[in-house]
């Protein structure tokens, strides 16, 4: 299937209505995708079932936010500090980043949904590199949804980054320091063409944000969840939805403002 011919899944939520589809859903859903490993050495299997069955459990949820009308979602695939890992784990890992991207870019692209990575992508082996950019390139115009994988990823990096470029554009004096302002800074971060983020969970008890888009995240609500990513359902993401909507989100006002925005 070449670009821009879209297959319509009788099942895929857009030819009939979803029984479960919540009643409200957020702009934008970022995850924290922790406890693949621990879930794995929980029922005795090595670590690398978990990283299975994670990105197994990405697919479930991708599709769930697809039927729902999630506009956008983000996925915390990698760390810059999971580098730090045993070297035959961060080669699992990448070996399933691959997989994932083979197996679904066809999929994807037929139902109109785009995808986007961020991250240190010139860390990645070079081959991974030419194929997150075959994939970037080939939905770049799909409309439907966005999925935007972060991989080798960190906010501090990725703020180091932009200041580095902001800072060289002052001293080549092609930019004046008062012009620097809260928007110019979201719109020269690695995310600039995407809205922040809504809603964050995070899988597997663990309640920090880990250096996961610190700047995107000043209004963001949380969510912290007790299953592992492994075990985060569809029904588990539902109820999430489910209670997000039933919070006042006031942006340091008095009364509860909705900024949900569409990614389009």
């Amino acid at each position: 299937m070449t670009t821009g011919q879209h297959q319509n899944d009788p099942h895929d939520g857009l030819q009939k209505p979803v029984e479960d589809r919540p009643a409200r859903v957020p702009g934008h859903v970022a995850f924290i995708m922790d406890g693949n490993g621990r879930w794995a050495e929980r029922q005795g299997l090595p670590r690398k079932a978990g990283h299975v069955a994670g990105v197994e459990r990405l697919r479930e949820i991708t599709k769930a936010s697809y039927q729902w009308g999630v506009p956008l979602i983000t996925c915390f695939a990698f760390s810059t500090e999971n580098w730090n890992r045993p070297a035959y784990e961060v080669q699992v890992l990448m070996q399933l980043f691959r997989r994932y991207m083979l197996r679904g870019i066809d999929e994807l692209d037929g139902r109109n949904v785009r995808v986007k990575m961020i991250g240190e992508r010139h860390r990645l082996p070079k081959d991974l590199q030419r194929l997150v950019a075959q994939t970037e390139e080939r939905t770049a115009d799909n409309t439907r949804m966005t999925i935007q994988v972060a991989v080798s990823y960190g906010a501090r990096a990725e703020m180091t980054d932009t200041l580095r470029r902001i800072a060289a554009e002052v001293a080549a004096g092609r930019l004046a320091p008062e012009a620097i302002d809260e928007a110019m800074i979201s719109s020269s971060l690695w995310t600039a063409e995407m809205p922040d983020p809504d809603l964050i969970v995070r899988t597997s008890g663990e309640h920090r944000i880990s250096n996961f888009l610190l700047w995107q995240a000043a209004y963001a609500e949380y969510a912290f969840v007790d299953e592992c990513w492994p075990d985060f359902t569809r029904a588990r993401y539902r109820d999430v939805l489910e209670d997000f909507a039933r919070r006042d989100r006031r942006y340091g006002g008095l009364a509860a403002v909705e900024k949900t925005r569409a990614t389009r």
